[in-house]
């Protein structure tokens, strides 16, 4: 890659931020990746792709029942280098793994093994662009990333976007929307992959920016830009990584919607959006016998959070940072004593999350200003909050204190989605 090209220091610009030891910093990622690749594979015509992971700003737990979210992209992404190959295969070594992820694109059947894989995600991938009318293709490549798992920021979002990305730009000369890639990217998790995720992960990552997404209609979600600068209102974003443990929370994250779809099927609907709130209300008492209580409140949590997010976007279009911070309280109280996902009632010694939450709400009393909220799917993982710029570096020293060093990231919220990176404008 040539990095004195300035079509490819703008999108760095982008995707990065300012800053001379920001751009070292991505450089060097670019050239190791690049010599990884050329350990591996033989000289030809390269491509260099980024990803970013994203934050939810508002709508927790909303979008599998066709709810409104609001989310960004953010300076973290998956990063990698390709060639196309003539034997109709995927290729893909990653960081941290011995061997490479490869697909034989003559056979895009469910293969039950790799369920929970890499793997998977790219055959459902591929499956499902030739189901949707696009083209495919072999490609080789090394990939490597800074969206580490289990923080919230969505790294298996940001991978099958890339992916999709990839097919995108080498076999149908960008064609598939980012909306349809997002979409691909979803298919390819909830039935090859086995994860029952919503979609608001892959269309953050995949559109870019700060968005507010509408799932009413799920398969023609209506995505909007908040075209604004988040950092004109004075205030960062940390996310803190609680440390912890994911494992067996898979019935905690399903019990979520499920419970929510149980409350919208005593309607006879599928899902909540579809509900009136005014005869859930009218009939709470009947459906804390079919349902039970958390349901109740889980749809509570619904409505009110659908609500918040299309005032969410008003805040920060107005860029009223006090309304805006308001509304970021609430949802997090909301999702703490309502949605109920702070912490996982199988295992209640450990509450990482609780207490990041309780003693972030300690400081931010201090300064007397600042929100905070649980990131996520929540249950286990990271904290969001947001806080003055001129005091970021001192909470994060306070809270490493307790979580330890490195756990605290203050990101950027980064205006693209998945790109090519080219010395051409693209």
């Amino acid at each position: 890659m040539n990095f004195e090209n300035e079509h490819v220091m703008e999108k760095f610009h982008k995707m990065y931020g300012e800053g001379v030891k920001i751009l070292e910093k991505q450089e060097e990622r670019y050239r190791k990746l690049e010599k990884d690749f050329l350990q591996r594979f033989d000289e030809g015509e390269k491509y260099f792709f980024s990803s970013p992971g994203r934050t939810e700003i508002g709508g927790n737990h909303t979008d599998h029942n066709n709810g409104k979210v609001i989310a960004a992209s953010v300076n973290l992404d998956s990063i990698v280098v390709v060639t196309k190959n003539q034997n109709k295969k995927i290729i893909l070594y990653s960081e941290g793994y011995s061997r490479p992820f490869e697909v034989n694109l003559n056979n895009l059947k469910i293969n039950e093994k790799e369920k929970g894989t890499t793997t998977a995600l790219i055959r459902g991938i591929a499956n499902r662009l030739i189901e949707s009318g696009f083209e495919i293709g072999g490609f080789s490549g090394c990939m490597i990333s800074d969206v580490l798992p289990g923080s919230g920021l969505s790294s298996s979002a940001s991978v099958e976007v890339m992916i999709g990305t990839i097919f995108n730009f080498l076999f149908n000369e960008g064609e598939v929307s980012a909306k349809k890639i997002a979409q691909i990217g979803q298919y390819a998790e909830n039935v090859y992959f086995g994860k029952p995720c919503g979609l608001m992960d892959q269309m953050a990552c995949s559109v870019g920016g700060i968005i507010s997404i509408d799932f009413k209609n799920p398969t023609k979600p209506v995505v909007e830009k908040v075209d604004i600068d988040f950092y004109k209102l004075g205030y960062s974003l940390v996310i803190v990584d609680t440390g912890g443990n994911h494992a067996d929370l898979t019935d905690d994250y399903a019990a979520v919607p499920a419970e929510m779809k149980s409350v919208a099927k005593f309607f006879g609907k599928p899902v909540l959006c579809k509900v009136d709130e005014n005869d859930f209300i009218e009939n709470i008492p009947k459906l804390r016998n079919s349902a039970g209580d958390r349901a109740v409140m889980r749809a509570m949590h619904f409505f009110e959070e659908n609500k918040r997010v299309s005032q969410m976007v008003e805040a920060l279009n107005n860029l009223d940072a006090k309304r805006f911070l308001q509304l970021v309280k609430e949802s997090g109280d909301s999702s703490f004593k309502w949605l109920q996902n702070i912490f996982s009632i199988k295992n209640i010694r450990e509450q990482g999350v609780t207490l990041a939450l309780a003693i972030t709400e300690k400081y931010l009393s201090k300064i007397g200003d600042g929100a905070c909220r649980v990131h996520s799917g929540g249950f286990a993982g990271t904290i969001q909050v947001f806080i003055l710029t001129e005091y970021a570096r001192e909470y994060i020293k306070f809270i490493e204190r307790v979580f330890g060093k490195g756990s605290a990231i203050n990101l950027t919220i980064r205006s693209e989605g998945a790109v090519l990176i080219s010395d051409k404008v693209n």
